[in-house]
């Protein structure tokens, strides 16, 4: 063992030490060796700790690996300052001087620098090509929308299948089903949202359970999320769906069984825009994620070019392009995408300049929207207003949620926010809310259909406005009810001569002794209340559908039909005296 007490004694050729020179002629005591990595040590390390940020960024951030994505090119930035921080921190000092320090430190930089050259040059590229000041009428093409005729193309629909809840009105009845299910509510809660499909012809809601906690989820994440929930649109009914095998893929998993996660490792170069829950005609659950791509220069027009369906159960995915995807899925254009691009059509239509110069055809949609079940799809529904402002509409268009197909109607009318007031206000003893208004056929006018609800968001009766003159407000307690009271309104405002209501469906019977009957007139109409015995329900029934009713009495034997519904007064639909 060599022990050194002065200057070190290691060759001129050793890569561990470089000898600091012995200053004889001053008389100071030498220089202190110092430890330098070799060039290619260094470079490794660097790349290590690169590669280690790299996969941390990418299993938290998931970046799209795609030139069409912002959030690809921050990523490749950020590898690139992370590379040259480490690059110089393993370097050391190098230099007497500042000035030769920053010459060092140029010349350690020259390929990261060279890399983010590139990407800002070609993001810088990629966004002018695609302003909207020179790609106007790309934008505007964004959507192709049809003109339809409204009494021909959209079918009068049963009373019994008009949706009757909002998103906030099932939530609601979601958690207060999760609530007497004493087995999941201590484990799992109600997603916040809830997806609107059509299930077996019938127009649903439809929801999934999260895990409560991390603790939670580590103690059942083994069997995975054992049901989810059914919220019947018309008859208010929350089905609670029991699976043999649990969903094992959601939001509220950890680490690779995270559906955002599953979905980014097993499709790294896709884009997708949004995840919904659906269900397959058997109830099979799914996630149907929207792929898109950028249609303008390199980061504008976002459109959907198909779909990655992943059974929630097995993990199973399949991509399918927008012309493919099966004809159970509802949702692959978000309500929020078709709206963007119908605000562009409508503003751009007619060129840049005159969007902002006299906006001559300039149009937007209004501030809200809804959806129809029609032809076993969802067609997204909202009003059509000019962008300057003004508080009417002159049309509306129905946008199908998965081909995109759009039609537009022209109808002058009130805006829908004017007729949630006018529905407010028709019942405004009671201080209920409105539903943001479903659009109906109503004997060839358009009408609007909304709910109205408490302060708990349960509904409590329903209401008619017609578009063209929102001053015709009926009100009921039942839709058929409503629906009653506005064909009265119609006729007597001479809009129609009669009307003809769509067939029943589903219609159930009560039979009984008449406990009690009373009468009011609504609308120039004497209506009938009766309650059977041992029953706390009335059954309201208008005296010209059914002049008899005049002449029952408390005791009388009768059979009552009527559609299902909630609250305290339900309207029949034919009384028979036995």
């Amino acid at each position: 063992m060599i022990i050194n007490h002065g200057g070190s004694d290691a060759g001129h050729n050793s890569s561990e030490y470089h000898g600091v020179p012995r200053n004889d002629g001053g008389g100071r005591s030498p220089g202190k060796g110092r430890p330098v990595r070799s060039k290619g040590s260094g470079i490794l390390i660097c790349i290590l700790v690169t590669a280690l940020f790299g996969m941390v960024y990418y299993y938290f951030r998931l970046p799209a690996l795609n030139v069409h994505s912002g959030d690809f090119y921050v990523f490749i930035l950020l590898l690139c300052a992370v590379f040259f921080v480490c690059e110089i921190l393993t370097s050391g000092f190098h230099g007497d001087t500042p000035k030769s320090y920053f010459i060092y430190i140029r010349k350690k930089a020259a390929v990261p620098f060279f890399i983010v050259c590139l990407c800002l040059a070609v993001m810088l590229v990629g966004s002018v090509i695609g302003f909207r000041l020179i790609r106007a009428r790309d934008y505007s093409s964004l959507i192709s929308v049809e003109t339809g005729d409204f009494s021909a193309e959209v079918a009068e629909i049963s009373f019994d299948q008009i949706p009757m809840l909002d998103k906030a009105s099932a939530n609601v009845l979601a958690n207060r089903k999760l609530g007497e299910l004493s087995d999941l509510v201590s484990q799992f809660e109600v997603f916040g949202d809830s997806y609107q499909i059509n299930f077996q012809d019938r127009p649903v809601r439809v929801t999934y359970l999260n895990y409560g906690d991390f603790f939670k989820w580590f103690n059942n994440q083994r069997s995975g999320i054992p049901a989810y929930m059914v919220i019947d649109m018309v008859s208010q009914e929350v089905s609670v769906k029991r699976l043999e095998n649990g969903i094992r893929y959601s939001p509220s998993e950890y680490f690779f069984r995270n559906i955002n996660r599953y979905l980014r490792f097993k499709y790294p170069t896709k884009m997708f825009y949004e995840i919904n829950f659906e269900i397959d005609e058997e109830g099979n659950p799914y996630w149907v994620a929207s792929v898109i791509t950028k249609k303008i220069g390199l980061f504008g027009g976002p459109d959907v070019v198909g779909a990655v369906l992943v059974n929630a159960v097995t993990g199973e995915s399949t991509y399918y392009d927008i012309a493919d995807a099966p004809t159970w899925v509802d949702r692959v254009y978000s309500a929020g995408l078709i709206i963007q691009h119908y605000d562009l059509h409508g503003l751009y239509q007619s060129g840049f300049l005159n969007s902002l110069f006299g906006q001559r055809g300039c149009t937007e949609t209004t501030d809200g929207y809804n959806y129809i079940a029609q032809d076993d799809d969802v067609w997204l529904y909202t009003g059509i207003t000019s962008v300057s402002g003004d508080q009417g509409n002159i049309g509306f268009i129905l946008v199908n949620q998965r081909t995109k197909q759009a039609r537009y109607y022209s109808c002058a009318g009130a805006e829908e926010y004017s007729a949630m007031d006018s529905a407010k206000g028709a019942v405004q003893q009671y201080k209920y809310t409105a539903t943001f208004p479903l659009l109906l056929n109503i004997n060839g006018q358009p009408t609007y259909f909304l709910a109205l609800k408490d302060d708990s968001s349960l509904v409590k009766m329903y209401a008619m406005v017609n578009v063209q003159q929102y001053q015709i407000v009926a009100t009921g307690t039942s839709v058929l009810n409503c629906a009653d009271n506005y064909e009265a309104l119609l006729i007597d405002n001479r809009i129609i001569d009669g009307y003809d209501r769509p067939p029943l469906e589903n219609l159930e019977t009560a039979e009984g002794k008449i406990a009690e009957i009373r009468s009011a007139v609504i609308n120039g109409n004497t209506r009938y209340y009766i309650r059977l015995e041992n029953s706390a329900m009335y059954f309201a029934i208008n005296a010209t559908d059914w002049p008899p009713v005049v002449i029952l009495s408390v005791g009388d034997s009768i059979t009552i039909t009527f559609e299902p519904g909630t609250g305290d007064i339900i309207s029949a639909v034919t009384v028979t005296k036995e």
